[in-house]
């Protein structure tokens, strides 16, 4: 392959004009996204486009040309989330707050009133498919009719000639202007007088004018329905009204824009009592969750491992496809089953429990037979991993130290929990911290099984005392009543990665040390 410095000028040449189309291209894309308000997005689309030309136009960078794919990929698809939800973290980024101030200010002057008379509408039908605009205004007495037309060809301006009264002919049923209401209020009819009208109600026509006009210089935006004037109030991310002096009062006009709040999503996280209560109880609640299902999970694998490869059982191959069964079916099919046979009313556990102990437990309203069933649904679906794990490592323990205990009169038990469960915790640690980390974040199940039911009382954000971490972020983001807060909702999600991260540096840490 000809390099520049024996490349013919011409190719060389050809070669340059070629690369700089290509940045030229590249930087028309960027532009074009920044001007759409996305900056981060422009960024990113910027720095792998750019950094992908110079890489596979230069013969210096030739090595690099078998790692970019993978490490561009890295960036567009970990990095660049991450930075989105950390910067999202503080901001006011809601459901009432999600464009810039450009954006809201072109939406609100956008809008428009009725104004002057409003004239009667009424569709006249003249043959089956033809239809002639009439319009009354009951001030004046006077009444306008369009020529005869095709409603699917509607012209976008549209003349009408003063009349004394309609002709004696049918009028359009109100499903039919319901069923052509858009090419209808695409029309801007002409009156006599020079006048402008519009459709505003599907009985109605009126001159439309803009509401709003905003002043960029002194950024007072100034309503012409009823001569209110607005500020943009910077700290909350909203137009509010204004007196005579310039102070803010009065109701917050929608929709409000993105503005920067600093820390304030995380000081709200730890002294909002409707937020910092709920919090505390769910983040003791996820450690303690995850916890327990490493440990039953681990526990329930070691001891079906250790009874399937115990050498005087019978029927072995059966018993092992048995227990690994539950790994087999998908999760989702799984925990929907479990949904089903908890039922409090037509469940098969409650109705063995009531013909056993005439008892029928609310699984889903009470907070702690919630969490219960859901430790024994994520055990079900955790241990065969485990046991299959279990199983293989149990190959590695040397048989002489059974052997060796046997002689001694060592029972079982004594067997297990002095041999087998020592030897096989230590290489189990990296997985049941992974497996921890799993669970911290087993949103599946939780919105499966419970959707974080039964709810607390008295919080200002949605919240259950089954909620993990996860699902209380998703509520925030998704479920809000008021609005949805996708900055606090960041703000949780970076501390739940500051709290995973964590963990994974922890198993990193713990895999060297087995492997030391």
């Amino acid at each position: 392959m000809p390099t520049s410095d024996t490349m013919p000028p011409s190719q060389l040449w050809a070669k340059r004009l070629f690369i700089g189309l290509l940045y030229l291209l590249s930087f028309y894309l960027v532009f074009t996204i920044y001007l759409q308000g996305e900056i981060l997005f422009a960024l990113l689309v910027l720095v792998v486009v750019t950094t992908g030309i110079y890489i596979f136009s230069n013969q210096s960078t030739y090595r690099w040309r078998y790692v970019y794919p993978g490490v561009s990929a890295m960036g567009i698809f970990v990095l660049f989330p991450l930075i989105c939800t950390v910067v999202i973290a503080f901001t006011n980024y809601s459901g009432s707050n999600q464009l810039n101030f450009e954006q809201v200010v072109r939406q609100l002057q956008n809008q428009t009133y009725a104004a002057g008379d409003h004239l009667n509408f009424k569709l006249l039908q003249t043959s089956e498919n033809q239809y002639q605009i009439a319009l009354s205004n009951p001030n004046s007495q006077k009444n306008y009719l369009s020529e005869p037309l095709v409603l699917e060809v509607l012209p976008s301006e549209l003349s009408v000639a003063e009349v004394e009264q309609f002709p004696n002919i049918s009028t359009a049923q109100l499903k039919t202007i319901t069923q052509n209401r858009t090419k209808l209020q695409a029309i801007k009819v002409l009156l006599p007088n020079e006048q402008i009208v519009t459709m505003s109600s599907l009985r109605q026509f009126a001159e439309q004018k803009a509401r709003y006009t905003f002043d960029e210089q002194n950024q007072i935006l100034t309503n012409h329905e009823n001569g209110e004037r607005y500020k943009p109030n910077n700290e909350i991310g909203f137009f509010q009204p204004i007196d005579e002096h310039g102070n803010f009062t009065g109701n917050r006009l929608e929709p409000g824009y993105t503005v920067s709040v600093g820390w304030q999503n995380f000081i709200k996280i730890l002294t909002d009592d409707g937020v910092q209560e709920p919090f505390i109880k769910i983040f003791i609640w996820t450690v303690i969750f995850a916890l327990l299902t490493v440990v039953f999970t681990t526990l329930l694998g070691m001891i079906f491992a250790s009874l399937v490869q115990w050498e005087a059982l019978k029927g072995k191959a059966i018993y092992r496809l048995l227990l690994i069964l539950p790994y087999a079916v998908p999760g989702f099919i799984s925990i929907l089953v479990f949904k089903g046979l908890f039922n409090q009313s037509f469940g098969e556990i409650n109705l063995i429990l009531n013909q056993l102990f005439d008892i029928r437990p609310e699984w889903f309203n009470d907070p702690f037979l919630a969490k219960a069933m859901l430790l024994i649904v994520n055990t079900w679906l955790g241990y065969p991993y485990m046991m299959i794990v279990c199983m293989g490592l149990l190959k590695a323990i040397p048989q002489d130290l059974y052997e060796a205990s046997a002689i001694d009169g060592a029972s079982v038990w004594q067997n297990f929990t002095k041999i087998t469960m020592p030897l096989l915790v230590k290489p189990l640690m990296p997985l049941m911290i992974a497996s921890f980390a799993f669970n911290f974040n087993n949103f599946v199940l939780i919105q499966l099984l419970t959707n974080g039911g039964p709810n607390m009382v008295g919080t200002t954000t949605p919240a259950g005392h089954t909620d993990l971490l996860v699902s209380y972020t998703y509520r925030i983001a998704f479920e809000g009543s008021g609005t949805q807060d996708f900055g606090l909702a960041a703000a949780i999600a970076v501390i739940i990665f500051l709290l995973v991260s964590g963990l994974a540096l922890f198993q990193i840490r713990m895999t060297k040390l087995s492997q030391d």
